[in-house]
C-alpha cells in the first residue's frame, strides 16, 4: 500500500433478536393477564411470617455486633473509621430488613446509624456518643417488641435519639 492508504477494516454487524418484549412477569403469554398461584401466594406468605417471628432474635445479634465495634471505637479512638466501616456495613443491612418485617424503627435508626458512620463522619468523642445512642435505640425496639411506629414508645425513642444527636453534635 502507498503512504498514507489505510488497511482496509472488516466490520462485522450482529443483529440480535430483541426477546424483551416477549418477557412477561410470570409465565402468562403476552397480553394474558398476570395470576398467581394462591398455594404459592400462601407458601410465601407463611416463610415471611415466620422470618418476621424470628427477626427480633436475629437482629438482636446484629444489634451486638454494633455494640461490640462501639466498644471498639472507644478503646481506640485511631481506629474508629475501620471500625465505623463495619458499622456501617450492619447497619446497611439492617435497614432493609426493619419495614420488611414490622419494624419501621429499626429501619429509621439504622439509616439514621448508617449516615452518621460515613465515610466523612467525625471520630471525635461525641460522634462515638451519638453511634451509641443509634444503637441503644435500636436495642431499645428490640428489646420491647416495638412494632409499627410504635405509638407513645416510637415517639420517645425518636425524640431520645433526636435530642441525643443536637446534644453531642453541639458539644466541643
Amino acid at each position: 500500500m502507498a503512504d498514507g492508504a489505510k488497511t482496509p477494516v472488516k466490520v462485522r454487524l450482529y443483529r440480535f433478536r430483541n426477546v424483551l418484549k416477549q418477557k412477561t412477569a410470570g409465565s402468562a403469554p403476552a397480553g394474558a393477564a398476570l395470576t398467581i398461584d394462591p398455594a404459592a401466594l400462601e407458601a410465601a406468605t407463611a416463610a415471611l411470617q415466620k422470618m418476621a417471628e424470628d427477626y427480633p432474635d436475629w437482629v438482636a445479634k446484629h444489634v451486638e455486633e454494633l455494640r461490640t465495634h462501639h466498644a471498639r471505637s472507644v478503646d481506640t479512638p485511631a481506629d474508629r473509621l475501620r471500625r465505623y466501616a463495619m458499622m456501617r456495613e450492619i447497619a446497611h443491612d439492617m435497614k432493609g430488613q426493619g419495614g420488611t418485617f414490622g419494624y419501621p424503627l429499626m429501619t429509621i435508626f439504622a439509616s439514621s446509624l448508617y449516615d452518621c458512620v460515613g465515610p466523612r463522619s467525625g471520630t471525635s468523642d461525641d460522634h462515638v456518643e451519638i453511634i451509641k445512642s443509634h444503637i441503644d435505640a435500636m436495642a431499645a425496639v428490640i428489646k420491647e417488641r416495638v412494632k409499627g411506629n410504635g405509638g407513645d414508645i416510637g415517639k420517645a425513642l425518636t425524640q431520645g435519639l433526636k435530642q441525643a444527636i443536637e446534644r453531642y453534635s453541639k458539644a466541643k
